[in-house]
């Protein structure tokens, strides 16, 4: 019996999957890390066959616990703008240049100023920016310095249509991970790939997220078994945390804080992404770039493990000892989407313990997350008193609670704390037929078990250090571009 789902997150820092049965049970869970190379300034890479060498590694251990024989599809979701330039071998020809990475700043000006406010909110609901992590911005960034890579190209993979195509051999992608160059129709724009000659014929040809687009290949523990496409790990995240019903918000915690709302409504508003229509939903997103990630760096300076952080932001609580902290390490994608910006502890005193620096960080990229949600209630007219949330930010009690008292909304958690999981479960679920819609696979499969209501004297507090926060950005900006000039 088949009645069993695989769903794979290839995620920055992990490849995460899990085996899901249509109740939205766990039955067996893998996680292995992947490393990334930062070898200069605003250089982010990791090596492409270590994404799919770890897939192929979950599947062997499902099979290994004895679940191959009732896994019936499997879908996958990923990272993106981290992005794979593929030889006609349908091998790697560089390292993935990651999502992080900022080098194709010029291209990503040159290009954004060639596209004017009224087509950006024509073809995408909002205006929203070509950053440095545009694939094109990639793109015109290896024409430009690697032109005999760019020669040789075939494709411009992402990492989940790079593990799809060695998992099934068939070379696809789904519109809504390539937002920014697909229009509301969920079609590519040829104005858009204009921009960047050649870049129309390395692009991979659409499918649907909930489409069977093969079966894995001869030689895998799960030879025969049939693919769903999936989609991009936000979109999917949002999905498998409850975001498949109208007006509905969620917060996703990961390596950075992705904030989404289903709305049908849209108000181009500056800073934020909006999805075409697809799957019965259109979503509004703000990814910002440093969540975990900031956590992760805090702990790696520190030298202690991210429980040991988590148990000193258990034992401070804020206090005037307590910086401020702006978790901008690499730069901020929404609702800034600024790669120049930096971090920076505010008000730093000759009382500050440990303890403070650690909640500084918490609290610094809950503000990060409310400077996201503001546009993005605007842009879907939508205001939720409570939000779904989940992902790896959110097992620590205390950083949920600081999030619902800097936000002032109640926060519902996940039970299982991967949404990348759960929403890649889904969609393959839908795509196989076990449920007719993302509504009614989300009503099995996502499940909640924590809820956190807000302060609302904290909440006060916090609004108030939350505007000295955005002013504080504005001040390190200038700041740092003055550093820039001299060293």
């Amino acid at each position: 019996m088949t009645d069993l789902i695989l769903g794979i997150d290839v995620g920055t820092t992990s490849v995460k999957a899990g085996v899901v049965d249509p109740s939205g049970r766990i039955l067996s869970r893998f996680s292995q890390t992947c490393s990334t190379s930062r070898k200069a300034a605003r250089i982010a890479e990791q090596d492409p066959d270590d994404w799919i060498t770890l897939v192929d590694m979950a599947i062997e251990y499902f099979a290994a616990d004895g679940f191959a024989p009732r896994i019936g599809c499997v879908g996958l979701c990923s990272q993106v703008n981290t992005h794979v330039f593929v030889g006609s071998d349908g091998d790697p020809l560089i390292p993935a240049i990651l999502w992080q990475d900022g080098r194709a700043q010029q291209e990503a000006l040159s290009l954004d100023a060639r596209i004017t406010p009224a087509q950006k909110c024509a073809w995408w609901g909002a205006p929203m920016p070509i950053d440095a992590s545009h694939a094109l911005s990639r793109m015109s960034w290896v024409a430009r310095h690697l032109p005999e890579i760019w020669e040789k190209t075939r494709w411009v993979m992402l990492p989940k249509d790079y593990c799809l195509y060695k998992l099934t051999g068939i070379p696809c992608t789904d519109p809504l991970s390539n937002i920014g160059l697909v229009d509301n129709c969920l079609e590519y724009i040829p104005e858009v790939l204009d921009l960047v000659p050649g870049a129309a014929e390395r692009v991979l040809p659409l499918v649907g997220a909930t489409d069977m687009i093969g079966r894995i290949g001869k030689g895998s523990a799960l030879a025969g078994v049939p693919v769903v496409s999936g989609t991009m790990d936000a979109w999917a995240g949002l999905i498998g945390a409850g975001g498949v019903r109208e007006k509905t918000s969620v917060y996703l915690s990961g390596t950075s804080e992705i904030l989404g709302i289903v709305s049908e409504e849209v108000a181009p508003t500056p800073g934020v992404v909006v999805f075409p229509y697809s799957n019965g939903v259109r979503i509004h997103a703000a990814p910002t770039q440093s969540g975990g990630d900031a956590n992760l760096w805090f702990s790696e300076l520190i030298g202690m493990g991210l429980d040991a952080v988590s148990n000193l932001v258990d034992h401070t609580p804020h206090s005037s000892a307590t910086p401020l902290f702006l978790p901008q390490l690499e730069g901020e994608r929404a609702p800034l989407w600024d790669t120049d910006l930096q971090a920076h502890f505010l008000g730093l005193s000759r009382s500050t313990g440990m303890g403070d620096l650690a909640r500084a960080v918490y609290e610094g990229v809950a503000f990060s997350a409310r400077h996201a949600l503001e546009p993005l209630e605007r842009s879907s007219n939508v205001q939720s008193d409570v939000i779904s949330c989940g992902g790896g930010g959110f097992r620590s009690s205390s950083w949920a609670q600081i999030r619902a008292d800097v936000l002032g909304r109640t926060l519902r958690v996940l039970a299982f704390k991967e949404p990348g999981i759960l929403g890649a479960a889904t969609l393959a679920a839908v795509g196989a037929g076990v449920f007719p819609d993302l509504a009614e696979a989300g009503k099995s499969i996502t499940k909640f078990d924590r809820i956190y209501e807000p302060d609302g004297n904290a909440h006060d507090r916090y609004s108030e250090l939350f505007s000295i926060y955005k002013d504080a950005i504005t001040l390190n900006a200038d700041l740092a571009k003055r550093k820039s000039r001299i060293w």
